[in-house]
């Protein structure tokens, strides 16, 4: 399966933006579609992931409250919907497909990843 990940850009803290993972392949239902980030310097960590069916979903602390994970499989699409962006969320944001788990491990396709800014 192939992905690729869009949606990114600037926005003001307090904002919303709506990342979107567009999947190619027969097989992408059979995947969990989990997002990740990574700042700057820093190691890529663990969003938010949504289960095959759209039935169960994990988030991370940080996120939780703010961030929504849905998604189509008509569509072959997952969408991350980020609202009361904080400067801390500021990041490249990427999509993967594999496993409902929180470890980078546990995904093997991963796409391109979208740049998200969010200024103070």
């Amino acid at each position: 399966v192939q992905l690729q990940a869009s949606g990114g850009g600037l926005v003001q803290a307090g904002g919303s933006l709506r990342l979107s993972c567009a999947a190619s392949g027969s097989t992408f239902s059979s995947y969990a579609i989990g997002w990740f980030r990574q700042a700057p310097g820093k190691d890529r960590t663990f969003v938010a992931s949504i289960s095959w069916s759209g039935a169960s979903t994990l988030y991370t602390d940080s996120v939780k409250g703010r961030f929504t994970i849905s998604r189509d499989n008509a569509k072959n699409t997952v969408w991350l919907q980020m609202s009361s962006l904080k400067p801390g969320d500021t990041a490249v944001y990427y999509c993967a497909a594999g496993q409902l788990r929180t470890r980078t491990s546990s995904y093997d396709y991963w796409g391109q990843g979208t740049l998200v800014t969010v200024s103070s």
